[in-house]
């Protein structure tokens, strides 16, 4: 894994953490706002579903990069003991077919980032709180290009070597 893919992946990590951090200042806020002074946050919902994909989105290339992405490798991890270079095989084949998942998921979301960068689309309710779709667009774009590199780079990592 290249250094610098390696700092990306570790920086849009940290972001997303400080997305989760805000999130909870949000939340907290609102809820104290509505139990004090029954004054909600407005757009407090809206807030909560644009951070949420902001973060999965944030954090996956870095849990892609450390090998911490959430699967069963129970029979890999038994192959290994017996048929070493099948399980490696294996392995490959699975980062492999994440390459392509991930690189579709960028060629799909490319149209749609310029088609709400150029119509300014947002979501909200008018009057109480509105936001663009635009960086949400952005997030998963950037995102599953990261992702597909990390995955071809795993795929293409020497033998002795895995990546991360």
């Amino acid at each position: 894994m290249t250094r610098t893919v390696n700092t990306i992946a570790l920086g849009a990590n940290a972001a997303g953490t400080l997305v989760v951090f805000l999130l909870v200042l949000v939340v907290n806020y609102d809820m104290l706002a509505r139990s004090l002074i029954n004054k909600p946050l407005h757009g407090t919902i809206e807030l909560v579903q644009f951070a949420m994909v902001l973060i999965v989105f944030m954090q996956l290339p870095d849990v892609i990069r450390a090998g911490k992405l959430t699967r069963s490798d129970g029979f890999l991890l038994l192959m290994e003991q017996t048929r070493p270079r099948i399980a490696l095989l294996l392995r490959r084949l699975e980062d492999l077919l994440s390459f392509a998942v991930m690189a579709l998921i960028a060629i799909a979301s490319f149209p749609l980032f310029f088609e709400m960068w150029e119509s300014q689309d947002y979501f909200g309710i008018p009057g109480v709180f509105t936001a663009p779709w635009w960086p949400i667009k952005l997030t998963v774009l950037a995102s599953s290009i990261l992702c597909a590199v990390i995955f071809a780079l795993k795929t293409l990592a020497p033998k002795n070597k895995e990546a991360p």
